[in-house]
Order: structure tokens, then sequence, then C-alpha cells
């Protein structure tokens, strides 16, 4: 395997409570295992999808839960149709964006499988176990992944996290393409988009190793 390479990484642009994202969850383990091939990290950015004050509506859940049906329809990935988004369910993204930038910055060694667990332990919970991703919730899923829960909850909180929080949702929303999840590489100071919206790995992981071959 290729050392690191410290100057080439993949950014994968998401929200841990966008559908597209978990249905594209399988798709990006392969990129980041491909990347990993040419010693080439993958970084997550998070997004900021919703972040609402109000309980959603009737009309606005169902509206959701169709666009669930086209993304598992699609991507064949599961969901809690019968129980997700429940009563008073308020739609704020901004919490599981936060602990999974907590998460980041407390993995162990560069464990970076760490992260990846944690996100998949997000989405799991709310997805398919219909789970609302409240702080208390989000500390108890990083505990199931093994973060220390003391320095977890103190960074969770902190005033500096929140900043690094909304900084990173500025950054995203400059970037040339909008909506989630996108990818890119970041090469010499450039990104290079890869897919901006949900493509199948058999689309993308071609491209991506055609381009790490002669570039990575």
């Amino acid at each position: 395997m290729p050392t690191a390479n410290a100057t080439t990484r993949l950014l994968y642009v998401m929200d841990p409570m966008c559908s597209w994202c978990w249905g594209f969850a399988p798709v990006i383990a392969q990129l980041v295992e491909l990347a990993a091939d040419y010693g080439v990290d993958t970084e997550i950015r998070v997004g900021g999808l919703r972040q609402e004050h109000q309980p959603l509506s009737p009309d606005k859940r169902r509206y959701i839960l169709q666009h669930w049906q086209t993304v598992a329809a699609t991507t064949k990935q599961p969901f809690n149709f019968a129980q997700g988004l429940g009563p008073d369910f308020i739609y704020d993204t901004e919490p599981a964006c936060r602990a999974l930038l907590a998460a980041q910055q407390l993995d162990q060694a560069n464990n970076t499988a760490q992260r990846w667990s944690y996100l998949k332990t997000l989405q799991t919970a709310f997805y398919c176990q219909a789970q609302t991703l409240t702080e208390p919730v989000l500390i108890q899923l990083a505990q199931r992944c093994d973060y220390p829960s003391a320095e977890f909850i103190e960074l969770l909180s902190s005033d500096c996290l929140k900043q690094q929080t909304e900084q990173q949702f500025a950054w995203v929303r400059q970037l040339p393409s909008s909506g989630f999840p996108s990818v890119f590489i970041s090469h010499q100071q450039q990104l290079l988009l890869l897919t901006n919206g949900y493509q199948p790995a058999e689309q993308l992981a071609p491209q991506l190793r055609a381009w790490l071959m002669t570039h990575a």
C-alpha cells in the first residue's frame, strides 16, 4: 500500500440526517476504501441540512417520508417508515453535525475507522431505529463507539466547537455545488468534483480509481 498522501484528500460533504447521505453510505464506504488503497485519506465535512425550530407539520412529515421512499427504492437502504419523524419532531441537524465533528477531533491515534463507525451509528439510529438525535442520545451513541464520555460531553457543549460547526456550514455553502451528498478530490489546493448527489458505486469507483492511478 502506498504511504499516506498528505497533499491529496477525498472530501465527503454530507449531513448525518440527510436521507440521500444514508442511501449513499455503502457507496462512500467503497470510495473510502479505494482511496485508502492509494494512501489517500477521507475527511468528512458537515453541511447543516436543516436548522428548524418548530415541530414538523403532518403535511411536511408526509412529504419527507415520501422522499425517504424514493431514497429507499433507489439505494435499497433500510428505513423505519412507521416510526420515523415521530410526534413533535424538530428537524434540526446542527447537534448531529456538531457531534460528528467532535468525534473526528477525538479519534484516538487518528483512527479514521472510529469516525465512520460513529457516523453509521448516528444514521442507523435515526433512519432505522427512529431515534431523535438529541444531545443525550448523541452522547450515548458516542459511548457505544468507545469515545471517552467526559471528553466527548465537554467538547460537544463547547462554544469553540459550536463556532467550528457554523464555520464548516459556511464553508460548505460557498462550494460550487449544492446538495448532499457531494464528494470532492482535494489536490494541489484545488477541489475536483467527483459527484454532487447520489450515484452508485459502479459509476463512481472506476472514475475515482482512474484519477488515483494517475495523480495519487
